[in-house]
């Protein structure tokens, strides 16, 4: 088990200290970033936040809990701890042993799955600059600012790789990633679901439910690679991507359950200030066709390229009962595949929100739209967009209107449920936010 070493400028647990020419070149960028963080990044700048940072690479135990500053948040570069005689276990090099540095014949394709991955994660931090000025608790502040750290954490993550590895090409990069913001008509996010709005929490929990679950299926095939220094990367990274689903899963299900609650006292939970099932299943429609989308064309040759050449699995590749090099009709629909897998493991979050519903005995399910709708993307792209299914601007003006911050230790807005329980075994009134 690797420990982070925080006594460097970086924290880092690589040994960051032995590569001199990759210490400079990261402090020369340490200070974009901190510039970036302060004029993207969480508009709150001075409180004390009840966050956790890690300690080692290890999935137990790996963190620890304390109130600190975001500006002064330690960030840095972990990585898993390597496994010697680790074998590329899929695609035309299977069986040889990983790569520790880039093929030459596979360098622009790695450094375009490093870069993409990249770019989503300052996106998601700029997205949700403005959230905490309307948070509907301490609870629920603190778990989004525990979300921000860790994206530019993640945005050092796939840095280091560039720099390390791609010299010019990579450091030139790195750079762009903070010159490209969410939704800048001139310079916008790669992807589309990075430039899109969250101007409520709503959207927020939807977000971190479909959005960053996408994230966990792009950094678990890339945890295949067989470039050895990003699978461990991702390794780490999924770590933290754990914490940033529940934030969307939890927020969304307390959602769902203070509505029920509401409904017992008035069928129409607008006169109470809930938010009404039917309009939680527009923005699940919304967030969850543009995540799909994410995942690219369902026919897709360069998602068999990246397979048959060992830079990107299948999710949970080794478990899977095939012999792992395909044939070309099975490579091309990866893609597909993948998003298949994405599914399923949204719906089991679905059905955890349904069964709240039908425990308060209500008449109503939430359900994930057919993969056809409102797609942009692939071979269902604009084949079938119905506007009643989608967030109208009087939804989302009225989710808006509720939008009040509730800042008093152990308070919360009334369109949200309070949690089962606090974070890191503290009270649900515990001071998250200083």
């Amino acid at each position: 088990m690797s420990q982070i070493d925080y006594s460097q400028k970086i924290p880092n647990n690589i040994g960051l200290s032995d590569d001199v020419r990759i210490q400079r070149a990261l402090e020369k960028w340490q200070p974009a970033f901190i510039d970036w963080w302060k004029g993207y990044g969480p508009s709150d700048t001075e409180s004390e936040v009840y966050l956790r940072t890690a300690v080692s690479a290890d999935a137990k135990g790996w963190a620890v809990f304390d109130h600190v500053k975001m500006p002064e948040y330690r960030w840095g570069i972990f990585l898993a701890d390597k496994i010697e005689g680790r074998k590329i276990s899929f695609g035309r090099h299977k069986g040889e042993d990983v790569w520790q540095q880039v093929p030459g014949e596979y360098r622009a394709d790695l450094r375009r799955l490093i870069a993409t991955q990249g770019d989503t994660e300052p996106a998601s931090v700029e997205q949700v600059r403005y959230l905490g000025e309307t948070a509907p608790s301490l609870y629920d502040l603190r778990s989004l600012f525990q979300v921000n750290v860790e994206e530019g954490r993640h945005l050092w993550a796939m840095v280091y790789l560039l720099h390390k590895y791609f010299g010019k090409d990579g450091r030139e990069e790195a750079d762009m990633m903070l010159d490209r913001h969410s939704g800048d008509p001139d310079k916008p996010r790669m992807l589309g679901a990075f430039n899109e709005k969250t101007p409520d929490w709503l959207s927020f929990y939807c977000f971190a439910f479909f959005t960053d679950r996408d994230g966990k299926f792009q950094l678990a095939s890339l945890a295949e690679s067989g470039f050895d220094p990003l699978s461990r990367t991702c390794k780490f990274m999924l770590t933290e991507e754990a914490n940033h689903m529940f934030t969307g899963q939890n927020g969304l299900q307390r959602v769902v359950q203070r509505t029920c609650e509401l409904m017992r006292e008035n069928d129409d939970v607008t006169k109470l200030g809930g938010i009404p099932l039917d309009l939680i299943q527009r923005y699940i429609n919304f967030h969850y066709s543009v995540s799909l989308d994410l995942f690219g064309s369902e026919s897709s040759t360069n998602a068999a390229n990246y397979y048959s050449s060992g830079l990107k699995g299948r999710y949970r590749e080794e478990s899977i009962n095939d012999d792992h090099v395909l044939e070309t009709e099975t490579l091309v629909k990866l893609n597909e595949r993948l998003q298949d897998d994405y599914v399923n493991d949204c719906q089991m979050g679905v059905n955890r929100w349904n069964k709240v519903i039908k425990d308060f005995g209500i008449n109503f399910e939430l359900i994930l739209p057919e993969k056809k709708f409102n797609r942009h993307v692939g071979q269902y792209a604009e084949m079938f967009i119905n506007d009643g299914m989608l967030p109208t601007q009087s939804d989302r003006a009225y989710v808006s209107s509720l939008m009040k911050p509730v800042l008093q230790p152990g308070k919360f807005a009334n369109w949200i449920a309070a949690p089962a329980k606090g974070i890191n075994n503290q009270s649900v009134d515990f001071e998250y936010i200083r």
